[in-house]
């Protein structure tokens, strides 16, 4: 009995575990009303045209929700969901490369680096994905250190 009774409390204690790792990235993640990349499909930026999800085609991946424009591209995601989720939660990469801050992003504006998705911010006059281009490298590096210290 008393075995049994710690295997149920370890299973908790696992459950407990990942339920507290969705809520941080619930947390550090770019949602919108727990819609990550404002909507838009992430396999769509593979596929050379992003293109915003359906809301009846959606899947929630360790507590972020992603939308889908086909069943076809929802498969894909689950079958290689670290090939497509967005570097840095979804955040403008540029920020997280120079500041470490988290900034919003425009969903059309991205790139595609070692087959990993980086967005960016393009507002107002400001793309900073030409400001990325001219040192994405150091960016880059510095914007995984940021990253690393927001969500472990």
């Amino acid at each position: 009995m008393k075995k049994v009774m710690a295997v149920l409390v370890l299973l908790s204690l696992g459950q407990l575990t990942f339920a507290q790792a969705d809520d941080v990235r619930k947390k550090n993640f770019n949602v919108k009303k727990n819609i990550a990349i404002e909507g838009y499909d992430p396999v769509s930026y593979f596929e050379g045209t992003p293109i915003e999800g359906e809301s009846t085609i959606s899947f929630t991946l360790k507590g972020i929700t992603y939308l889908f424009h086909s069943a076809n591209n929802l498969n894909k995601f689950k079958t290689s969901p670290e090939k497509y989720e967005p570097a840095y939660g979804g955040w403008c990469a540029f920020a997280m490369g120079e500041t470490g801050e988290r900034v919003k992003i425009d969903p059309e504006t991205y790139k595609i680096v070692d087959g990993k998705l980086y967005l960016f911010y393009n507002f107002w006059g400001n793309n900073t994905l030409k400001d990325w281009n001219k040192n994405e490298k150091a960016l880059k590096s510095k914007a995984d250190q940021n990253w690393k210290k927001i969500l472990p």
